[in-house]
């Protein structure tokens, strides 16, 4: 029988904030961290990415304590290696009320990293209105992210080039969103139907 704390993990606190260390540069190991096919990574933030949930296979996973993710911006376990065009489009997508299936790399607490097929969408008051946002992550297909990880690659050489080169973060985007448009468009795909060809 499944415990009620597993059905329904404590939220986060406004009091318990983000120590300093949960925020600075982690390294990247390069060692891959697997999580069960069964679990299902769930955390939600507020209007501006801001973690006020996270179940306990999130927090295992990442390897964060629930004091130091509370209220910490989600982008704490984005790992180097993923385009900037890819969370443009997902906070894109999400914005405008709709919701947003990607292969993502995440980088844990220690430097080791894990690729989740992400489902996030956004949570609608009463009203309609968008109040925060929902992620369920899932352990990504072996074959979907052989097939992304070279794409995912061009476009973040692309992105680097241009910061390089003294480009905006803005322009970055746009070089590498060029290049995924492109990418889309010879295949005659549209990004959602990339995703789920994989």
């Amino acid at each position: 029988m499944t415990s009620s704390a597993t059905l329904a993990p404590p939220r986060v606190t406004r009091a318990a904030r983000p120590a300093a260390s949960a925020r600075t540069q982690v390294v990247p190991t390069g060692v891959a961290r697997p999580f069960a096919d069964d679990e299902i990574i769930v955390s939600k933030t507020d209007l501006t990415g801001r973690i006020t949930y996270a179940n306990d296979v999130f927090l295992r996973v990442s390897g964060y304590a629930r004091h130091e993710i509370a209220h910490a911006p989600h982008s704490v376990i984005r790992h180097p290696a993923m385009p900037r065009v890819v969370f443009q489009l997902l906070w894109d997508t999400i914005g405008a009320g709709r919701e947003i299936f990607a292969y993502v790399l995440n980088l844990a607490s220690d430097g080791d990293h894990y690729w989740v097929f992400a489902h996030v969408t956004p949570t609608l008051d009463a009203r309609g209105s968008v109040r925060g946002y929902h992620s369920n992550r899932r352990t990504a297909k072996r074959e979907a992210v052989a097939a992304v990880e070279p794409i995912y690659a061009r476009l973040r050489a692309a992105e680097q080039a241009v910061e390089a080169g003294g480009g905006t973060k803005r322009d970055a985007i746009a070089a590498s969103s060029a290049l995924l448009h492109q990418f889309l468009d010879e295949r005659g795909l549209s990004y959602d139907e990339y995703v789920w060809s994989l």
